[in-house]
């Protein structure tokens, strides 16, 4: 499903702010794996999702999603094929827009582009259907605004419009990091829920250990560009969070090369 080959990504080329953000990337996902991603501040996990979308182009290598080479293709061009979810609930909607209107949108992200959104009554009633799933009453305020939801709202308005049309790779880029406690519960369950249901391709970045653990059935580390250590299956569902930071340590204490350690 998302074949990644010998991505690399370098900032700031021949400047003393030269900054090697990813290191000849192999990265290969089969239909529904749900890959967690986890490392420091500065590790690439951002970049290579930037690189997936489209919204980085690596200086080399390959990205391939269902059969189809897509490193050359713009992120806008991506639309179709990806879903995405950020960090910021303000990301990802139009606030100015009802809900609506926003889901419209999202349902015609795969289909030709119109200058007029369209809202049938068979449409809404689909809306609706959809909305009921998110358990927030979000099905009785479709003509809400969603500058006016809260942010937890908001995130669960933005996973459902990212999840809409069943994208080939769903993209989630710390969704639940901007959230209190009892809203990134929320959409973490969901997340879990929408990503089991629809069987979907996922990449999740996150600095949360234990959500990285708790969800997916792969787990991948960075640092300083590389993936340095994965786990998946079994191997995975043993590990805990003092195990990954006891492997993090170990490895931050060699001199890493090109070979990652890899459990499953």
């Amino acid at each position: 499903m998302l074949n990644i080959a010998n991505i690399s990504v370098t900032f700031n080329e021949g400047t003393l702010d030269e900054k090697k953000a990813l290191n000849g990337i192999d990265l290969e996902l089969a239909q529904g794996d749900f890959l967690t991603v986890i490392g420091s501040n500065g590790a690439g996990k951002s970049t290579l999702m930037n690189v997936i979308s489209g919204n980085t182009l690596p200086d080399v290598g390959d990205v391939v999603i269902n059969g189809k080479q897509v490193v050359h293709l713009p992120e806008y061009k991506r639309s179709a094929l990806i879903g995405r979810v950020f960090q910021d609930p303000m990301a990802g909607t139009a606030p100015s827009m009802t809900i609506e209107e926003n889901l419209a949108m999202a349902y015609s992200r795969d289909k030709k582009r119109k200058l007029k959104i369209g809202v049938t009554k068979k449409r809404k009633s689909m809306f609706r259907d959809h909305l009921r799933t998110l358990n927030l009453g979000l099905e009785d305020r479709l003509s809400a605004k969603v500058g006016l939801l809260s942010g937890g709202e908001r995130q669960a308005l933005s996973l459902l419009m990212a999840t809409f049309t069943k994208p080939n790779i769903l993209l989630l880029d710390e969704h639940t990091a901007a959230l209190d406690p009892s809203r990134a519960e929320l959409i973490t369950s969901l997340t879990e829920k929408v990503v089991r249901e629809s069987g979907l391709t996922t990449l999740m970045v996150t600095h949360n250990m234990q959500q990285a653990l708790d969800l997916g059935n792969r787990l991948i580390m960075m640092d300083k560009g590389q993936i340095i250590f994965e786990a998946q299956g079994e191997a995975k569902q043993k590990l805990t969070v003092e195990n990954l930071l006891k492997e993090f340590q170990r490895i931050r204490g060699e001199q890493f090369e090109d070979d990652r350690v890899v459990l499953g």
